[in-house]
């Protein structure tokens, strides 16, 4: 124990070396940085790189070192959340990174297939003291004893799992499984979906992966970045301290609602509208409902010309504009300028033949320059604009979504009628998680012209450009006064740099990490995506997501059986085929490592009792302490919900309760629960109790569940619910318990 404690007090003062050193390097920057437009730059790159540094040595700090691997030839590593080296000019490693190669036995390794080593320690941190050493004979013909051996190969892991829930995901990484371990290191290109019963580890391998790929993949991840989908807010704040724990916090989490720069999904639908919504069909129908917006006059439409008197734009000529627009095959904004085109093209043939006519039948009278200066005027007059706006409009896809919610078109009645939304311009809407893949398909649809944005850019730069050179020629001739009697051999700034690259230096530079670019960027490739509960997504959901990483290069974890949203697809089949045809790996997870023997018993009984052919995960551990049922009058259940979470709390040793009810019951309990319970959207997983429905419990765990009304559940979100307990469950109900859970004992 001594010796592990000096090693670990050395590796703490060598991380505090780091830090002070990355700390020094950002203070000498701000310091000494000078006003010239490079030394700016280079200050904001070495700020940039110093602080991502200390982010990573600051999360890594925590269990910084938790493992010894002892090989037969005698080499020894350390393991550790981040790699650290020594402080001279061998570099020699403190600490090895626990995704390094080297580092596999300590998760792989077996008495069976020992992978050369001799002992396997696991040591136990509390802030920077030793708190315990476990150690694993690989070698069972090695005399040596340290007095650390365990009995049981499995007490480190037990021990995480008993552990007391803080609110808030832990890494795993002391105590990654050798089934766990291929997933995270297999290779990123491909789709890879993880299955798993509730339990499993299916996030935490996920997360784990997406730390890996990172670690493995450092230069093209870094520039493309990693997309973690999440759930619901309140699961992606579970999850937020997984990866800064491991050395990571360039990756950008997202849920589906927040992946359209500018929109935040605030509003709600009801499950049957975001069914509609979600459906595949969707595609079509707004394809449909665009073209519905590319209009052509009925007979013909007047233009008012203040110099020309009125024009006529005839139907025959808006319909060969239209053709032409839409056999462009560009989207709907960027096509625009081609129906434009054509009708001013059109609208300068019908003024040209007007005001030209030979009244003798002869050639018309205006020539070519007199043609071409007819249609800059009609090109330069609003009214011919303001006509084109009305047949072919410029939409954003905040206003084409708008205008579509407000009167569904190319839908049966029942479906526009669960969707639609009366009045309210775009800008006031609060836009629903369903809407924002509609947002992006008519993004898709509609397209960016950037035009007007690129030719300001090139009007900003050839002024940046005149500035440089103005400035080039006033040192050319300071320098021609000053040496005009004598030939210098000294350099001028016009002898070694041009105006353009004068002005390019001088160009901001965008220091924004990669995850904060393509949070801002709607059209961003990431390098790989990972999606928690992927089962859920609809349709819509996926096409969004696809767009989003063209490599198809995907890590997706979610259970089938646990599918409570309408829009969700549910099989992987239905998921990929449209995307990966059959090119994608499938692995299953089948040990539960959070759900108790007796907890996964009743969760198991209740779902065969719907699908007879339903298998559970197995799970590793038995606490010995049964699920109960109590039933309570109308009257007296909020009251008896309050005893019992009270009493939970009071028996968590530091540990979390949860109550889980339908949100219809949410103000009654909160009445009766302890005043600081943590309940709402954004709901703050810390407390010592919380308040939330199963939709919000998907992918979190607790010490205590208690579960409130489970018959107003369906099959799906009842089976969360019963799952997300790591020590006790209780059941509070007033009527009749549902099918399947008849057996528990009455508390």
């Amino acid at each position: 124990m001594r010796n592990e404690q000096q090693f670990v007090t050395g590796l703490y003062d060598r991380l505090d070396q780091l830090r002070e050193q990355a700390e020094e390097s950002v203070r000498g920057a701000l310091v000494q940085a000078g006003n010239n437009f490079q030394a700016r730059l280079e200050r904001d790159v070495l700020v940039a790189e110093q602080s991502g540094l200390l982010s990573a040595i600051n999360a890594g700090e925590n269990g910084l070192c938790f493992g010894r691997l002892d090989f037969r030839d005698g080499r020894k590593y350390h393991i550790g959340r981040i790699g650290i080296r020594q402080d001279d000019e061998s570099r020699t490693p403190l600490v090895i990174d626990w995704r390094a190669e080297v580092a596999r036995p300590f998760y792989l390794a077996t008495g069976h297939s020992p992978m050369g080593l001799r002992r396997r320690r696991h040591i136990t941190t509390e802030g920077r003291t030793v708190t315990a050493l476990h150690d694993e004979l690989m070698d069972l013909g090695d005399p040596t004893r340290t007095g650390h051996e365990g009995a049981d190969a499995d007490e480190v892991l037990l021990a995480a799992l008993d552990a007391a829930r803080t609110g808030r995901m832990h890494d795993i990484v002391r105590t990654i499984q050798a089934e766990q371990d291929g997933i995270i290191r297999a290779p990123h290109r491909g789709v890879m979906v993880v299955e798993g019963g509730p339990g499993t580890g299916k996030t935490a391998v996920a997360l784990h992966r997406a730390a890996y790929l990172l670690y493995e993949h450092r230069e093209l991840l870094a520039r493309r970045a990693v997309l973690i989908v999440g759930p619901n807010p309140a699961f992606l704040g579970y999850i937020g301290d997984v990866l800064p724990s491991l050395g990571e916090t360039g990756v950008l989490t997202a849920t589906v609602g927040e992946l359209f720069p500018g929109v935040r999904a605030t509003g709600t639908d009801s499950p049957a509208a975001a069914e509609v919504k979600g459906r595949a069909g969707m595609a079509d129908v707004l394809a449909k409902a665009l073209r519905d917006r590319q209009t052509v006059p009925e007979w013909a439409t007047d233009i008012d010309h203040d110099q020309y008197g009125t024009l006529q734009l005839e139907r025959a000529m808006a319909e060969d504009a239209r053709w032409r627009a839409r056999e462009s095959g560009l989207p709907h904004n960027l096509a625009r300028p081609v129906f434009s085109f054509h009708v001013i093209d059109a609208l300068t043939a019908q003024l040209t033949e007007r005001i030209g006519a030979d009244p003798f039948g002869g050639p018309n009278l205006l020539g070519p320059d007199d043609i071409a200066e007819l249609g800059k005027d009609i090109a330069r007059s609003p009214e011919v604009h303001a006509a084109i706006d009305e047949l072919w409009p410029q939409l954003t896809p905040q206003e084409f979504v708008a205008d579509f919610l407000a009167e569904p078109v190319h839908l049966d009645d029942e479906s526009a009628a669960l969707i639609r939304h009366e009045g309210g311009a775009a800008r006031d809407r609060a836009w629903t998680a369903a809407d924002v893949p509609l947002l992006d398909e008519a993004a898709e649809l509609l397209g960016e012209d950037d035009s007007a944005a690129r030719a300001a850019a090139a009007a900003e730069r050839q002024e940046q450009i005149a500035y440089a050179q103005g400035v080039l020629e006033l040192s050319r001739g300071s320098e021609t006064y000053e040496y005009e009697d004598e030939e210098s051999e000294v350099l001028a700034a016009h002898d070694i740099i041009d105006a353009e690259r004068m002005a390019e230096r001088h160009e901001e530079a965008d220091l924004r990490s990669a995850a904060e670019r393509a949070a801002a960027d709607r059209t961003w490739a990431f390098g790989h995506i990972i999606v928690d509960e992927a089962q859920e997504l609809s349709a819509m959901a996926w096409r969004l997501l696809m767009r989003r990483v063209p490599t198809r290069s995907m890590t997706l974890v979610g259970d089938p059986a646990q599918t409570a949203e309408t829009a969700g697809l549910g099989s992987w089949e239905a998921i990929l085929e449209p995307y990966a045809g059959d090119r994608w790996t499938h692995v299953r997870l089948k040990v539960n490592y959070r759900t108790p023997a007796e907890i996964m018993d009743v969760a198991a009984g209740f779902m065969r009792a719907h699908d007879p052919s339903f298998a559970p995960p197995d799970s590793v551990r038995s606490t010995g302490v049964r699920p109960w049922a109590l039933r309570a009058g109308e009257d007296a259940l909020a009251a008896a919900v309050g005893r019992e979470a009270a009493a939970a709390r009071e028996h968590a040793d530091g540990g979390r309760v949860a109550v889980v009810a339908p949100a219809v019951l949410h103000a009654s309990l909160l009445a009766e629960l302890p005043q600081d319970t943590g309940h709402g959207p954004a709901i703050d997983l810390t407390r010592d109790v919380v308040l939330l429905d199963a939709r919000q419990a998907k992918g979190l765990e607790f010490d205590t569940v208690l579960v409130v009304e489970p018959a107003e559940y369906g099959v799906s979100d009842l089976y969360v619910a019963l799952t997300r307990a790591t020590q006790g469950l209780g059941v509070l109900y007033t009527g009749e318990l549902p099918k399947g859970l008849g057996e528990l004992a009455e508390r």
